[in-house]
């Protein structure tokens, strides 16, 4: 990978997190944590991070990454996490899914089912379902963004409460024992939020590197989280801290 391209992608996963390690920048650039810092040093330099012990935060303020941006990372981590959590998932089932890179893999993943009812505000979530004619695929209305093709707003909040349903399974970007889980922006915080009240089990799906940071919006608690499904990269001392802080079970994805 080239300088460019890593220093492009360094500052994309803060955007996305907010607050990574050497470490985990080094597995996921695929570099030495030396490159990582000779890297992370030259950005600072240019005023588009700051260092901090350990790792890196943005140097202000992130802008979220588009989707486009986001379904391109942490893909086989993703994919794993919805090969666990589709296990969770049994025939004759009501879900509610919401939109994000990792409920369209998820998505994929239960494609593969029979005779499941599925509601999500997800025009990628629908569109992958749709291809199996045993599953009840409903899209809620509401306005449509322009950025994650999804349905948001009102509408999609009073559709959502008319229902009762088995699962609620839900893909924040950010979860910490403190903050709970957490979204960046108001409107999907409040769909995936109506979603997780009016289900009877509560699904959280996050990658390792979504864990111990915090976003802009919360969700809800992490004594909501009724179930936490992550991948095999996740820390034993942040599934510690998310364990005493309240999720109930949680589940990692084998590699």
């Amino acid at each position: 990978m080239w300088l460019h391209e890593r220093h492009k992608k360094i500052i994309a996963l803060l955007n996305e997190r907010q607050r990574l390690s050497t470490e985990m920048f080094a597995a996921e650039l695929r570099v030495s944590r030396e490159t990582v810092r000779r890297d992370l040093i030259e950005l600072e330099q240019s005023g588009q991070l700051s260092r901090v012990h350990g790792g890196a935060i943005p140097n202000q303020a992130p802008a979220e990454p588009s989707y486009v941006e986001r379904s391109r990372l942490f893909q086989a981590e993703k994919l794993a996490i919805a090969k666990r959590a589709v296990q969770l998932v049994t025939r004759g089932q009501c879900c509610f899914i919401d939109a994000g890179s990792t409920t369209h893999a998820l998505a994929h993943e239960l494609a593969k089912c029979e005779q499941l009812q599925v509601i999500t505000n997800s025009v990628d979530v629908a569109a992958a379902l749709s291809r199996n004619a045993s599953l009840e695929v409903l899209l809620l209305g509401g306005r449509l963004e322009s950025d994650v093709p999804a349905t948001y707003g009102e509408q999609t909040i009073a559709e959502i409460k008319r229902f009762q349903v088995d699962l609620a399974l839900i893909s924040p970007v950010a979860i910490s024992a403190d903050g709970g889980a957490m979204d960046y922006a108001w409107h999907e915080a409040c769909v995936a939020r109506a979603m997780l009240a009016q289900a009877k089990t509560r699904v959280l799906m996050a990658d390792a590197n979504k864990l111990g940071v915090q976003s802009r919006v919360q969700i809800c608690s992490t004594q909501a989280i009724d179930v936490l499904v992550t991948d095999g990269r996740a820390e034993p001392a942040q599934l510690a801290e998310l364990r005493a802080g309240g999720v109930g079970e949680i589940l990692q994805a084998a590699p």
